[in-house]
């Protein structure tokens, strides 16, 4: 039912031709989500949180997809370096430099269980424009 809200767009996530063709296509008055989600190491989320930044409206979210990774270090097929290159580390080092943003995941919407925290692939993960 969202498909008419969302354009694809092809193409190195970093590229400033690809960054310029995606700030192109949003009007001032439209809000803006992004959702982040291609190479998952600190250094790469980082500049695609510094690229995408400004888009974000305020009391909308840009999420750094896969903060898991840094629980899943040690597990098989893990890398030890997952525990501090990471999307979750890179959030936690942008919200430093841009107290604009918040590290603050959205209420739940819907929860039968008993469940208090939310059980998610994209812990640290949400950062919202205050």
């Amino acid at each position: 039912e969202l498909f008419s809200f969302i354009t694809l767009v092809e193409g190195s996530s970093t590229a400033s031709e690809t960054v310029d063709l995606i700030k192109s296509q949003i009007e001032a008055e439209e809000t803006a989500f992004a959702t982040l989600d291609s190479c998952h190491t600190k250094q790469h989320v980082l500049q695609e949180l510094e690229a995408y930044c400004d888009l974000i409206t305020p009391g909308s979210y840009i999420v750094a997809a896969d903060g898991i990774m840094k629980e899943l270090h040690d597990v098989p097929r893990g890398q030890p370096d997952w525990s501090w290159d990471n999307p979750a580390e890179a959030a936690l080092e942008f919200v430093e430099k841009h107290p604009e943003f918040i590290i603050e995941q959205p209420v739940w919407p819907f929860n039968e269980s008993e469940l208090t925290e939310n059980i998610s692939h994209w812990p640290g993960a949400w950062l919202r424009r205050r």
